[in-house]
């Protein structure tokens, strides 16, 4: 099996059994088969899943008994099973995964992978204001088929608005993006804005091929890709605590968390590194930051006028 698993890595051939297929079609079927309600299918589904992917149910608050292949996708988590940052300053992980591209907005630019830019305008669509992130910063999150699929509040937050965007199912992984120029901005996302203490932030969840359904608590709605109802949605007295569920995919893709100048990466949080939900992604500048900075920009100056002096 694991020479299976080892053939199925390989690049070509990983980008062509998961994109060159008709992702939509497939999408649809597994959102239709994995809500199919047998105990025995779900049984032999997941003990089929179990031999591609590293599935671990010890954490869940249900290890067994699963109804349908549904239930084990967005499965619940044993209470305490992740701790929530507790420090204001810092934005807790929305999710758990994988570390992809990450680091400052480059004025209104980000990168899906090395050498693939996008533009937070075309991925947040053309009614969105992008003005409060511009030179901000962001982190790209991969949930692998095989992770707790839900996603919660970054930080004591109230939801404003939420953009639904229809589109495609292309593949998330690291060979996709590598590939498929503007991934994220081709494939269906909802973009979620929320105020946090005085900031903007956003959360975009991205679907994937097999995953474009969406559950969002705070709108009622389960957004896939039948869903014709309105694309802008108003959100009211929608809010949450840090760490409190704010939805979940039907099975893994993409978050992607945007914030606003100022903000700055946590220590440890690179691409590649693997994160749980509730530990600390971003930080706000502190006083002793923010003077550090004001130093090395004089010290610069100055080195800079001796130069020139000489």
């Amino acid at each position: 099996m694991k020479q299976l698993q080892k053939v199925l890595q390989q690049e070509d051939l990983n980008f062509l059994l998961t994109n060159r297929v008709p992702r939509i079609a497939l999408t649809r079927f597994m959102g239709w088969f994995s809500q199919i309600r047998s105990p025995l299918l779900a049984r032999l589904s997941i003990g089929i899943w179990r031999m591609f992917t590293d599935l671990d149910l010890s954490e869940a608050r249900q290890q067994s008994g699963f109804r349908s292949l549904h239930e084990c996708f967005i499965r619940e988590l044993k209470p305490g099973a992740r701790t929530i940052e507790p420090d204001p300053a810092l934005l807790a992980s929305p999710c758990d995964g994988i570390v992809g591209e990450c680091g400052p907005v480059r004025g209104r630019q980000v990168f899906q992978a090395k050498g693939f830019p996008y533009s937070i305008e075309e991925l947040f669509g053309p009614s969105q204001d992008i003005t409060p992130f511009e030179d901000g910063s962001y982190i790209t999150l991969r949930l692998t088929s095989s992770m707790y699929h839900r996603f919660h509040a970054p930080a004591d937050c109230e939801v404003d608005h939420v953009t639904f965007i229809s589109g495609d199912t292309w593949n998330v992984n690291p060979i996709a993006l590598k590939r498929v120029e503007r991934l994220f901005c081709r494939n269906e996302r909802a973009v979620v804005r929320v105020r946090s203490g005085g900031h903007q932030l956003a959360i975009v969840p991205v679907a994937a091929i097999l995953v474009a359904s969406l559950r969002l608590h705070f709108v009622d709605l389960l957004l896939h890709l039948g869903y014709r109802g309105p694309k802008e949605i108003p959100c009211r007295d929608a809010r949450y605590a840090k760490g409190q569920e704010m939805g979940w995919f039907q099975h893994g893709s993409t978050i992607i968390l945007f914030a606003p100048k100022g903000f700055t990466l946590f220590d440890g949080i690179v691409t590649g590194a693997r994160v749980r939900m509730g530990q600390a992604l971003m930080k706000l500048p502190t006083a002793t930051d923010a003077e550090t900075v004001r130093y090395a920009e004089s010290a610069t100056n100055a080195a800079d006028c001796h130069t020139h002096a000489g």
